[in-house]
């Protein structure tokens, strides 16, 4: 049955998706530990972590267009869903420095010792295991998204008024996570990490090993996401996000519908968080701000909403041009970006694979194919 549900979702997009990743599944391990390093055709340990972070950056836009592109939620605060699964992983990384911090203290991180803490708070406890951090990374974000939208959905909160909400969460949690008496860095937060599940996490075998599991991620969650979208659930969830009145009309349980797909997102946005740590090597509270949320609506829209493949190729290209943009011009990136989405607002709705889709309908399909007589569906209209 678990077979039949990944396999309804796979059409030709999500066959190139994949067929995309395990590509850079088996490339990028051997472009950068076979490859010699005077090769052109080797890739640096930073290429890969830069690769890594933009596939953990696809993962979150992968989680919001779940609820943004087919139940109709636009989230203005899926950063923070985002940033607690990367602060559960941080505080695993943290616990696996022992003695080997600053101060040599082999229980409390550094930072503790230096704010004169006497002991380990009572919510680190357990994330000295990978197992229990694991499960945090989804069960935080999952819980907070549960109650956030019970109480949401139940009072038939919707749209601007959703969005305002969902972004008043991210910088309620980004003005907390700033204190230091909250036990989380304060406005440093949690870096100089040394190892992961045993291993040294500056070594080239542990970076591709971060950049495999994190594409091992993104093709999960596609699979999954895709099962849902071409599923009954999924029919749901579209006809909730056209004409949510009518669908409750007919006795669907619309807020239940919205809670499950709600709370999924956070848990996959949860886990992109959790890898995105270990790649970047830190974990602060400006991973909660709101500009962060905001950024990732940019990528899904400039994709294409409601594809998945498209919040996918959005938050790669817009990443990659940060970068490169960033370092060519700082002063002028940021009024790029927000011309970007306006643009694309305006005149690409439907993102960049939905100007491919237009472009494929308006070629000749050739004779034989479509229309009769080789005639596109433009030329019998004429």
């Amino acid at each position: 049955m678990l077979t039949r549900f990944f396999l309804m979702g796979l059409d030709r997009k999500a066959g190139l998706v994949l067929t995309v990743l395990a590509l850079l599944a088996v490339l990028v391990p051997v472009m950068t530990l076979v490859v010699p390093e005077g090769s052109p055709w080797h890739l640096s340990i930073f290429s890969v972590s830069l690769l890594g972070k933009y596939l953990c950056f696809a993962l979150l836009a992968l989680a919001l267009d779940l609820v943004w592109g087919y139940v109709g939620i636009l989230s203005l605060g899926h950063a923070a869903f985002f940033a607690l699964g990367g602060y559960a992983m941080g505080m695993y990384l943290m616990r696996q420095i022992g003695p080997r911090g600053v101060y040599g203290n082999p229980i409390l991180p550094d930072f503790m010792v230096f704010l004169n803490w006497k002991e380990l708070p009572w919510y680190w406890l357990g994330f000295d295991h990978f197992a229990f951090a694991a499960l945090m990374v989804l069960v935080v974000p999952g819980v907070l998204a549960f109650a956030f939208g019970w109480f949401a959905f139940r009072s038939r909160v919707t749209g601007v008024y959703l969005s305002i909400i969902t972004q008043a969460l991210t910088f309620a949690l980004l003005l907390a996570f700033f204190r230091n008496d909250m036990g989380f860095g304060g406005n440093n937060g949690l870096t100089d990490f040394k190892e992961i599940l045993g291993y040294d996490i500056q070594a080239p075998g542990t970076r591709v090993g971060l950049f495999l599991a994190t594409v091992a991620a993104l093709a999960l969650s596609y699979m999954i996401a895709s099962g849902i979208i071409a599923s009954k659930l999924g029919k749901v969830l579209v006809a909730i996000r056209d004409t949510e009145s009518r669908v409750r009309f007919l006795g669907y349980d619309t807020e239940s519908y919205k809670l499950f797909a709600w709370t999924l997102s956070a848990c996959m946005a949860g886990v992109a968080g959790a890898l995105y740590v270990p790649q970047v090597g830190i974990i602060n509270p400006s991973e909660f701000a709101p500009a962060s949320s905001i950024e990732a609506v940019i990528w899904v829209a400039v994709g294409g909403r409601g594809t998945l493949a498209g919040a996918i190729l959005g938050a790669v290209l817009v990443n990659f041009g940060k970068s490169y943009f960033t370092g060519a011009l700082p002063e002028l990136w940021l009024f790029a970006l927000g011309g970007l989405f306006v643009l694309v607002t305006l005149f690409l709705p439907k993102g960049l694979l939905g100007l491919w889709a237009q472009l494929t309908a308006r070629l000749p399909s050739g004779k034989g194919k479509g229309a009769p007589n080789g005639k596109t569906a433009d030329q019998k209209g004429m």
